[in-house]
């Protein structure tokens, strides 16, 4: 029969849900294993193969994980509540219940038409009321201990949104949906106090195995720091408290520069710079956090003011610049432009006095930031400059000027977004005072979002629910009194903070879910997802289940024992020789080279992050109708490691599809449904390919190295064909082998020509043979002094004689060697010899 993935994976698709193959179940005699993807927010738009690039990797180890006996969850959901479905409802008046429910439908057609073993019977939406019920109540819970607060801080606005935005919601100053000027300014929020899990956070990384760079981020937005509060008192107004990780070098700081936004830039402007301050001031707030922290060009106007240096009684000047910002540490800098890098480019900037404090560099041309002996230091001078460190602490603390200090980078999460669509935060308050009266209990829970007539936040910094008398005027029959609703909402973060938790126990309607199933299934095994979530939800989640472990809820500290994130999928985008975007549709490729079709103009393809705006995105849709899903899923494995970005070329695809079409062909004669295969003892050759491709399988999915397993199929089929295969004995193995990477091509080889029923995920992973598995000969590159001269045809368990002994046999090494003698030999079986000749 010829391979037809258009007729064989609809097949069992419906077979999987039929008998719901991928039900998870606690079966106390198997190990678990949990399988998660960091779930999709259901856009309208619909999936895009970027999607499935992380999908189909849990999704491969999964299966093969079911297959080695392991008890497997892998579930899907939707991170449901956000700010498009919002917008869309302001635009075109959807409720966003709607258009919310809609995607949904057409996400899970998409996500089953991909091959995902998902346990549908688990699926949840952040945006349902069953579950926002818990998100409510663990807010209460934070509420409580004194986690959950109220504060003025600095957010950025959005007045064209009427919403606060997350700093990752904010490009260039506009907001990233719409385009929207955002200013930074001072609100009342709801803030969770995440500052409170700092130590907490930072040790846990010593207990999960997540890639380095991810924990060296989330260490760097900690911020941990020892060092020295310092008081540097003001002339003719308040003092400004820094903080500083080098009280060393207090005797060089020439100035200080405090945040634009810092309360105190009032009082210690002069009259005379006001004007100047104000201005700069004015632009600062259009300036988001990451624009201002990465300008290369140092901006900043003196205030005026002067404040005294502590330790030296000097007046400095106090500055305001940009790149300072009011909430990280104390708002304020002492700047040592002789050994700090920043502050040296200040200074030069803008013509600032430069003096070394600690000897080891020309501070005239660059800040030198290394250790040494104090000089221009007082009575510090000579000290090497570590010691200075706790001698002038005790030394300005004697003075009452300083004391040592651990400070922290992390500032708490600003939890309140002045918008509809999400959920409703359970706070009644005193309709006259607005002060917060209680949180509700978790037999008042859910509050749930009513209808609006109108989505368009009030423009006062109220959420569209203000409008809502029904909603807002609450008799309270705890207090005996007319309360009202907070009507700020949590902002998308928050129910994706927990929803690996509901999936051991989706449907409990008493309990987050029970401490028996998530004492089972808990933690996460293997989390994939991209990297741009390190410092929002991947912390955020930490942080939750570290303070559900304190409420005895669970028994975890950490959510996700092990993290990969899954590089980018990216896309070719075509441009004119006006660099005006060409429509894929519109492109002739001509042997790699690239035409437009209507013109016939010469275009310029350029590897670039997939939108729709670019014309680059590739619906999986439009790929599995021409191709099939089991060969979009093994091009998605075979495009290179799963950490990395890769250019999509559907073309690419090609190569697979006719891949499959090999290996189907060793299964069925011609083009009928007369399976080829026997009963016959393999050969040793047959036997040697097959558990060497078992073993580097194994190996690579274990590894995640998805890329190089597909290679070493590509090699089975290729070799296997070559031999004239049809010994059940190998083919049966080999079919096990495709099936996590191209499972309904595997079940259908498995039922038509192997003869079995019931499905091929629970069948045992094949085992390979480690003497059948090892290469009886491999060919080693031979160095002389560290250059391959020449190769040698060896066992890869040989010893280092007989190593030594072929490669004198090699010609080109033989005519270095001739008349010398080794100096030394360096040498691993099977992966490298080195002749080191002697002098």
């Amino acid at each position: 029969m010829a391979y037809d993935p258009s007729v064989i994976e609809p097949k069992w698709q419906r077979y999987w849900d039929e008998h719901q193959t991928f039900v998870a179940t606690e079966d106390r005699q198997k190990p678990k294993f949990y399988a998660l993807d960091m779930f999709p927010y259901p856009s309208g738009k619909g999936l895009h193969v970027g999607h499935p690039a992380g999908y189909t990797a849990s999704d491969v180890v999964s299966r093969y994980k079911r297959a080695r006996g392991f008890n497997v969850l892998h579930p899907m959901g939707y991170d449901a509540f956000g700010l498009p479905a919002e917008q869309k409802a302001i635009d075109e008046g959807v409720a966003p219940q709607v258009s919310t429910a809609e995607a949904i439908v057409n996400f899970r057609r998409q996500l089953k038409r991909l091959g995902l073993s998902y346990d549908w019977t688990r699926e949840i939406s952040t945006a349902d009321p069953a579950y926002y019920k818990w998100t409510q109540h663990i807010f209460s819970r934070l509420h409580a201990r004194g986690l959950a607060y109220q504060a003025d801080t600095f957010v950025n606005w959005c007045p064209a949104l009427g919403t606060v935005l997350a700093n990752d919601e904010v490009i260039d100053g506009k907001s990233e949906r719409g385009g929207h000027p955002v200013v930074r300014q001072s609100m009342r929020q709801w803030m969770l106090k995440i500052s409170d899990f700092a130590d907490e956070l930072l040790d846990g990384h010593a207990t999960i195995d997540w890639p380095s760079a991810t924990k060296v981020r989330q260490q760097e937005w900690i911020g941990k720091s020892e060092g020295a509060r310092l008081r540097f008192g003001v002339e003719g107004g308040p003092s400004i408290e820094v903080f500083t990780t080098r009280p060393d070098t207090v005797f060089g700081a020439t100035f200080l520069v405090v945040a634009p936004e810092h309360p105190i830039v009032d009082a210690i402007t002069s009259a005379d710079a006001r004007d100047r301050v104000n201005a700069y001031r004015t632009a600062t707030s259009s300036k988001s956090e990451l624009d201002r922290q990465t300008a290369k060009e140092k901006t900043g106007v003196d205030t005026g003011g002067r404040a005294f240096n502590p330790a030296t009684g000097a007046l400095v000047p106090i500055w305001i610049a940009d790149y300072v910002i009011y909430g990280y540490g104390t708002g304020a800098i002492m700047s040592v432009p002789g050994h700090d890098e920043r502050d040296h480019a200040f200074a030069t900037a803008m013509g600032l006095p430069i003096v070394e404090v600690i000897s080891g560099g020309d501070v005239s041309k660059a800040a030198y930031t290394g250790e040494g002996k104090m000089v221009n230091s007082g009575a510090f001078d000579g000290t090497p400059s570590g010691e200075a460190k706790v001698a002038i602490t005790r030394f300005l603390a004697e003075k009452g000027a300083g004391k040592a200090e651990t400070t922290y980078r992390l500032r708490d999460w600003v939890f309140a977004r002045q918008r509809y669509w999400g959920e409703p935060i359970p706070i009644l308050k005193d309709p006259a005072t607005h002060a917060n009266v209680r949180a509700l209990e978790l037999a008042e829970l859910p509050v749930v979002l009513p209808p609006v007539e109108s989505y368009k936040p009030l423009g006062t910094g109220k959420s569209p629910l203000a409008a809502v008398e029904s909603f807002v005027a609450v008799d309270d029959p705890v207090t005996g009194r007319r309360l009202e609703r907070e009507t700020d909402t949590m902002p998308g973060s928050a129910g994706s903070s927990w929803y690996f938790l509901r999936y051991c126990d989706p449907h409990n309607p008493n309990e987050i879910a029970s401490r028996e199933k998530t004492d089972y299934w808990m933690p996460v095994d293997l989390y994939v997802g991209g990297a741009e979530h390190t410092v929002g939800h991947l912390l955020y989640s930490r942080m939750w289940q570290r303070f559900l472990k304190r409420e005895g809820m669970v028994r975890d500290a950490e959510p996700f024992q092990k993290l990969r994130h899954q590089g980018m999928i990216l896309g070719f985008t075509y441009y004119d020789p006006d660099k005006r975007i060409v429509m894929e549709s519109d492109v002739e490729d001509r042997e790699g080279s690239f035409f437009q079709r209507s013109t016939g103009k010469p275009l310029t393809a350029r590897v670039e992050k997939m939108s729709k705006r670019k014309g680059n995105v590739v619906n999986p849709d439009d790929v599995i109708q021409k191709y099939g899903t089991d060969a979009m899923r093994v091009y998605i494995c075979f495009m290179g490691p799963l950490e990395a970005d890769k250019p999509w070329q559907t073309n690419g695809l090609e190569g697979q599809i006719g891949w499959l079409k090999r290996a189907w062909r060793l299964y069925f004669e011609g083009d009928d449904d007369k399976p080829r295969l026997n009963d016959h003892k393999p050969t040793d050759a047959e036997l040697k390919i097959l558990h060497k491709t078992i073993k580097k399988v194994t190996e690579d999915i274990e590894g995640l190295a998805f890329n190089t397993a597909i290679s070493a199929m590509h090699v089975a089929v290729r070799d296997l064909a070559a031999a004239g295969t049809r010994s059940r004995a190998v083919l049966a193995p080999l079919a096990q082998l495709i099936a996590p990477f191209a499972p309904h091509f595997a079940e259908e080889i498995w039922e038509k020509a192997l003869g079995h029923t019931g499905g091929i995920s629970y069948a045992p992973w094949p085992v390979h043979d480690e003497a059948l598995a090892k290469d009886n000969v491999i060919t080693m590159g031979v160095q002389v002094a560290g250059k391959t001269r020449g190769e040698i045809q060896i066992a890869p368990d040989a010893d280092e004689a007989t190593a030594v002994e072929l490669a004198r046999a090699c010609a080109p090494v033989a005519k270095l060697l001739e008349g010398k003698s080794l100096a030394r030999v360096v040498y691993k079986a099977g992966r490298i010899l080195n002749l080191i000749i002697k002098d």
